[in-house]
């Protein structure tokens, strides 16, 4: 299953040419993480950090006042990190295609902690292999 985040542009996201500038997808990034993460229902509790993102931009989105849709899933998890991958596209046209590692952190030691076993749980039901066997089913 792949999450969904609608991310809406703003004014001050233009460059100069009227496209959206490159370093504003990193934020688009980060409001689809927090959507994603930070839910009533579920939420990593006790926080996390990110420790990469690789970003490779395809194509230059031109700002508009409707938003641009942002994809994301889980590709990896592992004791103590998870990696989040995206799209930020319009129906098939792909912008950028990007990764963030997340390290779930214990803000009150101040130290990463492992993965519980609720956001295990939590992380497989968005990853590729739960894509294949809802398809399956």
């Amino acid at each position: 299953m792949r999450h969904l985040y609608r991310c809406p542009l703003r004014w001050s996201d233009m460059d100069a040419y009227g496209h959206v500038n490159n370093a504003v997808f990193i934020r688009y990034l980060e409001e689809a993480r927090i959507n994603f993460l930070f839910r009533p229902d579920k939420e990593f509790k006790q926080g996390s950090v990110v420790a990469r993102h690789e970003i490779d931009y395809k194509r230059q989105l031109v700002h508009r006042h409707h938003p641009v849709d942002i994809e994301l899933w889980v590709s990896e998890i592992r004791a103590a990190s998870f990696t989040i991958t995206y799209e930020v596209k319009d129906d098939d046209l792909v912008y950028v295609r990007a990764s963030t590692v997340v390290v779930p952190f214990d803000f009150e030691a101040q130290r990463p902690r492992r993965i519980t076993a609720e956001e295990r749980a939590f992380l497989e039901e968005y990853t590729d292999e739960a894509d294949e066997e809802a398809v399956a089913a």
